[in-house]
């Protein structure tokens, strides 16, 4: 039986954007439609920056009355409306005065899945939400209705001026471009594990819906702190911090070595299970090369520039040998972050080494930056004069 999926991307025009929304809509798009609902083949339905909720509702209505699995994803910006302050999505043409007549009221959404049976549908969010309604969700939980299996994020809001991308989101989109759709939860922590230290704060949403607790503010495990540091990075760890079930996650106890300065111990946590991955599965294997990001990440955050560096180059080179294209976003990837790690070498003789081997990755995987190539082979040019 085909399965059905509803793309749906909105956020507000104009200076009340926080989130680019609709900039994930042509990567989820790129995924063949079987691969983005689990079926042999499903029907595709796109939404990008809708302008009247009503228009929304009869897509969302016609989705949910169809056959076979649904699966829906949804990024954009949470916003509550001033009368009763219920949650909705903002769509093109929403305000803050105007969310009650312009926005979508998070509840149809959870109305129009009511009925389904359990285990056929299933949400993916990516959502960022304004300071209000952040605030809101430290008291209160996003009801997507018990039935449902729920998983992504909801993050704080961006810095002043500035618009957020739906990295959680493209994370998912950028792994099932693989061809490959693992495990719903599965998939769920590797795109939590590629957002990395910028999704420290966020609200994960985790529910298998089986008509357990619903996924939000009343979820079990340590709602968001606002004491706790975010740190940010240029290229971000690959190990993002959680929240905990009775099940136990490899990740967030590397993620609480790395901020304890137990840098040794988390690298050997993730060395542990890489070891495993490639007995398991492959050196080239999916699962095996995450594990390797995420010691790469582990050496930038233990300040080793130059393991950091000499793993991302490891990583590139495994999945060209593994037959992944050279404009693959996760080899585009991997050589971005060792050409960054790179330029944080200082000695001179590491430096030389690790550039030529970059240098010859450059010239297989440009990138999409101009010039990348030619920075390489002049910085090379430049540490010979060194000596």
């Amino acid at each position: 039986m085909p399965g059905t999926v509803l793309l749906l991307a909105a956020s507000p025009a104009g200076k009340g954007c926080l989130v680019d929304a609709a900039s994930v809509l042509p990567v989820l798009a790129a995924v063949p439609p079987g691969v983005l609902s689990g079926a042999d083949t499903a029907n595709v339905v796109e939404l990008a920056d809708p302008l009247e909720p009503q228009a929304v509702l009869t897509r969302l209505r016609a989705a949910a009355a169809a056959p076979g699995p649904l699966t829906v994803f949804v990024a954009g910006q949470l916003q509550l409306d001033r009368r009763q302050r219920l949650p909705h999505l903002a769509l093109a043409r929403t305000t803050p005065s105007t969310v009650r007549y312009t926005a979508l009221p998070w509840h149809w959404i959870r109305e129009e899945l009511r009925l389904r049976a359990v285990g056929s549908t299933t949400l993916v969010l990516d959502l960022h939400a304004d300071t209000e309604t952040w605030e809101w969700l430290r008291g209160a939980s996003l009801d997507c209705g018990g039935n449902n299996a729920v998983y992504g994020r909801i993050a704080p809001p961006p810095s002043r001026r500035t618009v957020a991308v739906p990295a959680y989101m493209k994370a998912v989109a950028t792994i099932l471009r693989s061809g490959w759709r693992p495990p719903v939860e599965q998939l769920h922590q590797q795109a939590l594990a590629r957002v990395g230290v910028d999704g420290y704060a966020d609200l994960v949403l985790a529910s298998p819906g089986v008509g357990g607790p619903v996924p939000g503010g009343a979820a079990p495990g340590p709602p968001y702190r606002p004491e706790e540091p975010r740190p940010r990075t240029p290229d971000g760890l690959a190990v993002a911090e959680r929240q905990q079930s009775s099940e136990t996650d490899p990740h967030s106890a590397i993620s609480v070595a790395v901020r304890s300065g137990r840098h040794p111990d988390a690298d050997a946590l993730a060395a542990h299970h890489e070891q495993a991955a490639v007995h398991a599965h492959g050196t080239g294997s999916e699962e095996a090369l995450h594990w390797a990001e995420v010691r790469a990440d582990l050496a930038m955050f233990a300040g080793d520039p130059v393991r950091s560096c000499r793993t991302w180059l490891g990583v590139a080179v495994a999945r060209l040998a593994a037959g992944q294209a050279a404009d693959a976003p996760a080899v585009e990837a991997a050589v971005d972050r060792a050409h960054h790690q790179w330029g944080q070498v200082r000695d001179a003789v590491a430096a030389r080494e690790l550039g030529a081997a970059l240098a010859d990755l450059r010239s297989r995987v440009p990138g999409r930056r101009q010039g990348a190539l030619d920075h390489v082979q002049r910085q090379l040019v430049q540490l010979q004069t060194q000596g």
